[in-house]
């Protein structure tokens, strides 16, 4: 058995486990208890009409041979395809994350809403709307020079238990004539930042984006989803050594 792919808030939030080929999604709802152990991490191979194939090379989560390169994420107005195929209507966003990282991003407008979610935005704005991929990468290459375009996983984690500061968020959306807003809840409910560790173990919180909280022993934990893909799965049950906060003590 291995772990081979995952699904953010957003997308219904599980974990994807192969095992003889046939692939299972175990769902991450709060209150679900997970219990397993991680093995060696390989490549995750690909899935492929609904089966798994799996691969033995060293490389995870993918190797270069099961890596795939979405061009569109590096485009900034000029097509990286051989033919531009991005018609439909696409909205520009900045979306916070607490307390003052704010984001700039581009999506197909019927998905807009997913996306925050997908990326664990804590807040959103809705700022330009245009007719295709091309123009919405062209603005948000330009806003770009004033706000970040993408967040590190690190930072996801650090806005964890933490709120928006309102004067600075106001303060980025100044510039921009806000077509909607978005305040995303994901339910965490945390009065103190988890751990961050690689775990597959413990009672389910939340999905925030890709960050797993799972809590074990009194302590709340934050896995990166992606850090779980390519595990095999071990089948002693949980182990391991993990750091736990001071309320783990009586």
């Amino acid at each position: 058995m291995q772990f081979v792919g995952y699904e953010p808030s957003g997308r219904g939030s599980a974990l994807l486990v192969a095992d003889g080929g046939s692939v299972e999604a175990v769902p991450l709802e709060p209150g679900a208890e997970l219990s397993y152990a991680l093995g060696p991490r390989r490549c995750a191979g690909t899935i492929a009409d609904g089966e798994h194939v799996p691969c033995d090379r060293s490389t995870a989560p993918h190797c270069d041979y099961h890596t795939n390169t979405w061009v569109c994420a590096r485009c900034t107005g000029t097509c990286l395809k051989p033919e531009m195929d991005c018609y439909q209507e696409h909205a520009v966003y900045v979306a916070a994350f607490a307390p003052d990282t704010f984001k700039v991003g581009v999506t197909k407008s019927r998905r807009l809403e997913t996306r925050l979610r997908e990326q664990g935005a804590d807040r959103a704005a809705h700022v330009h709307t245009v007719s295709n991929g091309r123009i919405a990468r062209e603005l948000e290459a330009e806003i770009a020079t004033r706000l970040v375009d993408r967040v590190r996983t690190d930072r996801k984690v650090a806005s964890l238990a933490r709120s928006v500061d309102e004067a600075a968020w106001e303060d980025a959306l100044a510039e921009f004539d806000v077509i909607d807003r978005f305040d995303l809840e994901y339910g965490l409910n945390l009065d103190r930042r988890p751990i961050r560790e690689t775990i597959a173990s413990g009672t389910v919180v939340g999905v925030k984006g890709r960050l797993l909280v799972l809590e074990s022993d009194a302590t709340s934990y934050a896995v990166d989803a992606r850090a779980l893909v390519g595990h095999e799965i071990a089948t002693d049950g949980p182990g391991g050594d993990r750091q736990s906060s001071l309320g783990s003590f009586g």
